[in-house]
């Protein structure tokens, strides 16, 4: 059985994810790429260890329980154990769109992804992820889904009055809460990451950070030491209001 650490990734065939999966690599862990497309997932997995990277991919489409379970059953196999948990994989509908005439069906399907999805993730991986020494679980989280900042008119995100999306990554939070609760007495930490306003195919890459900048609250978080938090939302300089 492979004893190297392992990462699962979703959404890691491009933007933040696939930067993610290539600075974990580079940290000696055997990198999961899970994607819910097999060409470009598996052209992703390649162009890492084409780096030297130990990447493989992994079909895994957040919508879809059997890939969901099918994806653990199949690190259970072939590793036994799941070090590293995060959850990138994300999408954005209605942008644009004033809350009073956003398509319910807009709603459902973001939350389809960013909250029913991650959770069956998280819920499926848990015992693999349990059965690490020093487990951890990142959530993508977003500036956008923090209430204080929402709430606040003179911030720069209260211009940014999207429905679906914000409300989905402040749901994304409070499960992060709540699930580090439950675990506050394991080795498991569970927290949120804002990557900040990236450039990536979410936003028509009109984000002025890049995803080298984005991927380093995250792999801080995905590598915390023992005494590290839990249950926190953290960006790169820091702590973030909820």
């Amino acid at each position: 059985m492979n004893t190297a650490k392992t990462v699962l990734i979703t959404g890691a065939n491009k933007g933040i994810g696939y930067e993610t999966a290539r600075q974990m690599g580079a940290l000696g862990y055997t990198v999961l790429m899970g994607s819910r497309s097999e060409a470009r997932g598996r052209e992703a997995a390649e162009s890492l260890r084409q780096e030297g990277i130990k990447a493989q991919f992994i079909l895994l489409d957040l919508t879809q329980q059997a890939t969901i379970e099918a994806a653990a059953a199949q690190i259970e196999q072939d590793f036994g154990r799941l070090d590293v948990l995060i959850n990138n994989a994300g999408i954005s509908l209605g942008g644009g769109v004033s809350p009073s005439q956003l398509k319910l069906s807009d709603l459902i399907e973001t939350y389809e992804t960013n909250i029913f999805g991650t959770i069956a993730v998280t819920q499926a991986l848990l015992p693999l992820l349990l059965a690490s020494s020093a487990g951890r679980i990142v959530n993508l989280s977003s500036g956008l889904g923090s209430l204080t900042y929402n709430s606040d008119p003179d911030h720069e995100h209260a211009a940014f009055n999207l429905l679906a999306y914000n409300s989905s990554k402040a749901a994304l939070n409070a499960a992060t809460i709540m699930f580090a609760k439950e675990f506050k007495h394991t080795p498991l930490k569970i927290n949120s990451a804002d990557p900040g306003f990236t450039a990536t195919d979410l936003n028509g890459f009109t984000g002025p950070r890049t995803v080298k900048q984005a991927a380093d609250v995250i792999i801080r978080l995905a590598t915390l030491p023992e005494d590290g938090p839990t249950g926190g939302f953290f960006a790169e300089n820091g702590e973030v209001p909820w």
